[in-house]
């Protein structure tokens, strides 16, 4: 556990310093309504990556989840506008069933076919966005085909946290506590630590490995009733290139890439440092091309800092064995 705050140690000073001076060079930049609007922005991002990172830390990944949101929020706008009447959370517990459905068919072919996930999950990502594609055509929902309750989860707030943020941050903590106080969250970082002595602890490994593919799908869902409440519309290209951010967000946020370790937090964290940024250098006028830059010198700097940690932790436990 120690060296887990370590690792999000840096992130979240990271995340300080940037509004820090993001905040004296642009005053307006901590406005109520532009921290609103921050946090908007990095809820959705939250609970993907949340979800990511109990994937990676398995040691697989899951690039399919942009179009597990796409297929989700074009199901929620249609629940909505199809269903009259319908109740908010039954479209809430639809979506996040569908979701949990599609997770399961990439965990089924990455246990049990024994294929990769970067493949698997490569090939779903276009499944998935083809099935989309064919469902909506053209069609788009609009905010005013849903009902004004679910669009105010994404306008009211409490204590200045919208609505929607607070259910992320709630999934989050119920996830935190899960990962790091559970078995079944030990065995998923000793799966990703080493899976061949994972195994010879009797630990299940296909099980495991596909109830976080399960789980991961289920948060997308959720992230898609989300997307659908905090944005204007939902159609076919819903979630489009979404899943390069997610990854990007969980490793930020010290997920290592390599499996074995990290936090739901820290991946939560890194979606926030992440979408700071974005607005950051938006408010000093810096051009976007610059922005996309930012970010991937932070995927850069993350895996090498880790690809260290990792190559240094092992040293010092060989020198120490070496002692006895």
């Amino acid at each position: 556990m120690k060296a887990t705050r370590l690792r999000e140690l840096p992130v979240a000073g990271a995340l300080v310093l940037l509004i820090v001076v993001t905040t004296l060079i642009n005053p307006r930049f901590l406005t109520p309504q532009s921290v609103k609007d921050l946090l908007l922005n990095a809820t959705i991002l939250m609970i993907l990556a949340a979800g990511q990172a109990l994937v990676l830390i398995t040691r697989n990944v899951d690039l399919s989840v942009g179009s597990i949101l796409g297929i989700t929020g074009f199901l929620t706008g249609t629940l909505f506008a199809t269903v009259p009447g319908i109740p908010i959370p039954v479209v809430f517990v639809i979506a996040m069933v569908v979701g949990a459905l599609l997770g399961a068919v990439n965990g089924l072919l990455v246990t049990f076919a024994g294929v990769p996930a970067l493949v698997i999950t490569l090939g779903t990502l276009y499944i998935y966005r083809g099935i989309n594609n064919a469902w909506a055509g053209g069609k788009e929902y609009f905010s005013g085909d849903r009902p004004v309750a679910f669009g105010d989860l994404s306008v009211d707030t409490v204590l200045g946290f919208p609505i929607i943020t607070l259910i992320a941050l709630a999934v989050i903590a119920v996830l935190a506590v899960s990962l790091g106080y559970t078995r079944r969250g030990r065995d998923l970082y000793a799966i990703g630590s080493d899976p061949d002595a994972a195994k010879l602890f009797g630990i299940p490994l296909a099980r495991r490995v596909f109830s976080a593919f399960v789980l991961n799908g289920l948060l997308a869902g959720l992230a898609g009733v989300l997307y659908a409440s905090r944005f204007s519309s939902v159609g076919a290209t819903t979630g489009t290139g979404l899943e390069l951010d997610v990854v990007a967000a969980a490793v930020v946020g010290g997920v290592a890439i390599f499996g074995g370790s990290g936090t739901v937090a820290g991946a939560a964290i890194g979606a926030v440092l992440l979408t700071t940024i974005t607005s950051s250098l938006t408010a000093l006028r810096v051009d976007k091309f610059w922005q996309q830059a930012v970010v991937g010198i932070l995927i850069l700097a993350a895996i090498v800092i880790d690809r260290v940690a990792t190559l240094r932790a092992a040293r010092t436990l060989r020198l120490s064995e070496a002692r006895k």
